[in-house]
């Protein structure tokens, strides 16, 4: 995930490259904090049906669903590294690379209607706050002192 090796990147003092589209544009993605995705994916269990069969035999429609999970509010990747920055309280160094042809989509936006529908799926937690709430799990879990950060 980006924000981790972001992070990562930003404490040891090296440089994060960052991509943009054709024109400059800056890439967008639907970053979606843990808890909420735990929170779909207990959603998803409590209102599957029941196993059919056993042993290989069937015995009626399969009951597993595929459900498209996220936070529905596209962030520009700037916007998150800057972000980062007043959490960690380190300024990034950046490098800004033109993605590649043949590489990652501009956009990404995650289409939860039918979490929605099916088990009223509906995320919480924005990016300021999953950010705060990561950037304090990662210097505790790795062992940073805030004087070491700031």
């Amino acid at each position: 995930m980006a924000y981790f090796s972001f992070t990562r990147n930003i404490l040891q003092g090296k440089t994060i490259t960052i991509y943009r589209g054709k024109n400059k544009a800056d890439l967008a993605r639907d970053f979606t904090y843990i808890d909420d995705i735990v929170k779909g994916c207990l959603g998803s269990l409590d209102t599957s049906g029941r196993s059919t069969g056993s042993g290989g035999k069937k015995r009626g429609p399969a009951p597993y669903r595929n459900f498209n999970l996220g936070n529905t509010t596209p962030v520009k990747v700037p916007t998150l590294v800057n972000i980062l920055e007043k959490h960690l309280r380190v300024k990034a160094k950046r490098k800004i690379v033109e993605m590649p042809g043949n590489g990652d989509v501009p956009y990404t936006h995650a289409n939860i209607s039918l979490a929605r529908r099916e088990f009223g799926y509906k995320p919480t937690t924005d990016l300021q706050t999953g950010l705060k709430k990561f950037v304090r799990w990662y210097l505790s879990y790795y062992g940073y002192n805030r004087k070491d950060v700031w």
